[in-house]
């Protein structure tokens, strides 16, 4: 079965659109740009006038539209251009103004006008709900399904090439796997840890150390933070326009402190200006997340009083009010009013339980376990961490589902500087990741409205319980080493089971069992389940009827 599956994604062909943000080249203002609904367009402004310190300067559009105003910032571009990069979430009219440092862009105005969106994977920027807060949903309502993928060295596959042809094929690859976010940084240097010595026999797949790609002047071992390098971020329009195409999130970490990066001094001109410059240059997009930096608290570099005011700096200039957050769970219990969502990092064995404790603790905000310990086996050993059996990661990655938390998967041929972007191409005997398990948790996710499901740890009986009570349906996660569920507590009291249904779920192969009628079998045991002892299953009972009246 394994060696099928793997066929199948060898034999699969990809289609690489060319995804590119449209430009307007001096718009005049009788020019009526007409942008769909978000859709991401840039509106760049040409200056006669050389400015000085470009990169220091705040320009702003004011947008109007309807009594309601945006104050988007724009950015400098190199070659005297200025960019007023814009997307819209809602319909109609909007009219804007230019303001700010430069004389010359100062006063510009247009008109936009945004048309519905006719793409039908296109929901918008990813929000939270006051209704349902602790999971995520899409800008138009409908419930977004986080299921990442980390890969921090993303930006470095194909710099300085013309054409993204290594990275839309892994782009595609974690696409049709099921993922729907990737957790990735802006810019990293090098790991700090051994490196396998197969890796050195296979440069194509090494991209950490490299000099040639740096978000400063110079490079990375001889900075120079005096200015930015445009060519830099151009690139990584392509990355996250190619990403929003193709409706993948983007978890950007726009620090990291463990990866050998030489950053300015900490609230220095030189560290705020990279700051500001992310932030201006991509709130435009709707598939922008925001994380200040990776392991925020660790290694003795920030404090608590530094990230705060990066937040505060982030929702001052953003004028999207995109999610943000921080990897670093400390920091999120401790300031969870600056914080969007919870993020948090467990590679405990008891992680079910910890991530049931952060739900109970934090009831107003999603929990987001962005590291969990299970880093699945590559052909290099890249970094292990606590699990690398594939299944065992899957494992990790429903415990955290059970719990009513999102979760990351990590394969280490492409989470860190060991990046193979095309894992099902490689040669006979050579690892394949089982990226396909994850496809299948996303049939789950597709299948039910996992915004109606709540953890159920009183009804967890030998298996972890997620109940929806609006729907009448329970989900049980059975490890495939239990024999028997106890049937004891298993359904809620408030539930009657006349009319219930059984069906069951493998999650290595994606297979429903067949939906038959619900029976309680005595002495409150279930000796019956297919694939015990071959994979981890769910029991699904169906058509539960409330007794409340």
């Amino acid at each position: 079965m394994k060696n099928k599956i793997i066929l199948l994604f060898v034999c699969c062909a990809f289609s690489f659109s060319k995804a590119q943000i449209k430009k307007w080249d001096n718009p005049k203002a009788n020019t009526l740009i007409t942008i769909p609904q978000w859709e991401v367009n840039d509106l760049v402004f040409h200056l006669k006038n050389k400015v000085e310190a470009p990169f220091d300067k705040n320009v702003f559009a004011l947008v109007n539209a309807n009594g309601e105003s945006q104050k988007v910032p724009l950015f400098f571009n190199g070659n005297n251009t200025w960019v007023f990069r814009y997307s819209s979430a809602s319909e109609g009219i909007k009219n804007f103004t230019i303001t700010g440092d430069i004389k010359e862009l100062s006063g510009k105005k247009g008109t936009i006008s945004i048309l519905k969106n006719t793409k039908k994977d296109r929901h918008g920027g990813i929000t939270t709900s006051k209704e349902n807060p602790q999971h995520f949903f899409y800008q138009d309502g409908k419930h977004y399904s986080n299921l990442a993928f980390e890969c921090d060295w993303l930006f470095a596959l194909d710099y300085g090439q013309k054409e993204l042809s290594k990275t839309n094929q892994l782009l595609e690859t974690i696409l049709q796997n099921g993922f729907s976010q990737i957790v990735m940084n802006l810019y990293t240097y090098d790991v700090s840890w051994p490196k396998d010595p197969l890796l050195a026999q296979h440069p194509e797949h090494e991209y950490g150390g490299s000099e040639k790609m740096f978000p400063f002047l110079g490079s990375n071992s001889k900075p120079d933070f005096s200015s930015l390098n445009v060519a830099f971020f151009d690139h990584f329009d392509k990355v996250i326009a190619s990403m929003h195409d193709k409706e993948l999130v983007s978890h950007l970490m726009i620090y990291v402190w463990n990866k050998k990066v030489a950053w300015p001094e900490m609230n220095s001109p030189e560290d705020n200006r990279y700051y500001d410059y992310v932030i201006k240059r991509y709130q435009a997009f709707p598939n922008m997340i925001w994380d200040v930096s990776k392991e925020a608290l660790h290694y003795g570099r920030a404090t608590n009083e530094y990230i705060s005011e990066r937040i505060a700096r982030t929702k001052k200039l953003d004028g999207y009010q995109r999610l943000i957050s921080v990897h670093d769970y400390g920091f999120c219990r401790n300031h969870p009013d600056e914080v969007d969502f919870i993020s948090t990092q467990n590679w405990r064995h008891t992680l079910y339980q910890h991530m049931i404790d952060a739900r109970t603790d934090f009831p107003n905000k999603p929990i987001f376990n962005i590291e969990h310990g299970g880093y699945e086996e590559a052909p290099y050993k890249v970094f292990p961490g606590a699990y690398t059996n594939a299944e065992s990661c899957l494992r990790r990655n429903y415990m955290c589902f059970f719990a009513g938390a999102y979760s990351t998967y990590y394969w280490q041929g492409t989470s860190w500087n060991a990046i193979i972007h095309n894992p099902f191409e490689q040669p006979e005997g050579v690892y394949k990741p089982r990226f396909d398990y994850f496809s299948h948790m996303r049939k789950l996710y597709d299948t039910f409205n996992i915004e109606n499901f709540k953890p159920s740890p009183n009804n967890n009986g030998s298996g972890y319980n997620l109940t929806n009570e609006k729907e009448g349906i329970i989900m049980l996660f059975m490890p495939k080493e239990n024999f028997t569920i106890m049937f004891d507590g298993l359904i809620n009291k408030d539930f009657s089971s006349a009319n219930a249904t059984q069906q069951w779920f493998n999650t290595y192969t994606g297979e429903f069992s067949e939906e038959r009628k619900y029976e309680k079998i005595k002495d409150n045991f279930w000796p019956w389940q297919p694939w015990r002892g071959e994979a981890d299953t769910i029991l699904i009972i169906r058509n539960l009827k409330s007794k409340k009246k």
